[in-house]
């Protein structure tokens, strides 16, 4: 090789610059990171102490996190990484921030509906909920197994129906049936024991029923079957222990009655 061609090849100096500029931003950049990352680490460790964490770093989440809302649940947005994070937030007090947020959506949900137009099954004097349901949901099916098995165990519940018919291809007319029966409690229970009546009934105000609740549905934002309010809270699907809690909720004041109404 020449003389020439070496010198060709070697690096002038404002490459060797340019160069030497570039590592010592690496440098500097890792060492921003490093000193972040260990102030991050002490934040952590310092607002919540009655936590231990066995190891800490870099997340892949990127930039501002948005709060959306979907399919009954809050979920996070951060469109620098493009990640959708399915997670709970707490303050460094401890306060559950989505459930706080979560709640307030389900109340100014609730302020849509009107339960003197729903069909209400069950005594007037039992704990209320609020139940969106399907005659072809298998869960809704469930519940209805659940509530009647409820009821023979002493613990009623007063049902306030309202039907989603946009999921199953039969449920707005199976819908419509029950509300035009004589006896349409019984026509409910009927139908979500699995019986299909040769002749569904129809009438004027049971599909105009049906429609209204399609509109209900989609304001409230309900995408799922079982879709139940109790005590303010959304539950989505048949959730039986949350279930559960709400029963005994209402059934240890009850027994308080009675036992304070019981001669001595």
């Amino acid at each position: 090789m020449s003389s020439a061609s070496a010198h060709a090849n070697e690096p002038d100096q404002d490459q060797i610059t340019r160069h030497s500029k570039r590592v010592a931003t690496g440098q500097t950049d890792a060492r921003l990171f490093g000193d972040a990352q260990a102030e991050a680490e002490r934040q952590l460790h310092q607002t919540f102490t009655n936590l231990r964490f066995e190891d800490f770093g870099p997340a892949p989440v990127k930039g501002p996190i948005y709060e959306a809302y979907a399919g009954g649940k809050i979920i996070y947005f951060a469109p620098q990484s493009e990640h959708l994070l399915f997670a709970t937030v707490y303050d460094r007090d401890g306060v559950n921030l989505t459930a706080l947020a979560q709640e307030q959506r389900t109340s100014r949900r609730l302020k849509a509906i009107d339960p003197a137009k729903a069909l209400a099954i069950g005594p007037v004097d039992a704990p209320t909920v609020i139940e969106f349901t399907d005659p072809d949901c298998p869960y809704c099916q469930a519940l209805d197994r659940y509530w009647n098995a409820k009821l023979a165990e002493g613990k009623p519940v007063r049902r306030l129906i309202f039907f989603v018919s946009g999921i199953h291809p039969a449920a707005a007319a199976k819908a419509e049936h029950i509300l035009c029966s004589p006896d349409r409690e019984a026509a409910f229970r009927a139908v979500y024991s699995g019986q299909t009546p040769p002749v569904l009934r129809q009438c004027e105000s049971g599909h105009d029923k049906v429609a209204a609740d399609a509109e209900l549905v989609a304001k409230v934002g309900v995408s799922g079957t079982p879709t139940l309010i109790a005590d303010g809270t959304l539950i989505s699907g048949f959730q039986q222990a949350e279930l559960e809690t709400f029963l005994d909720r209402h059934a240890k004041p009850a027994l308080a009655k009675v036992a304070t109404d019981a001669p001595h």
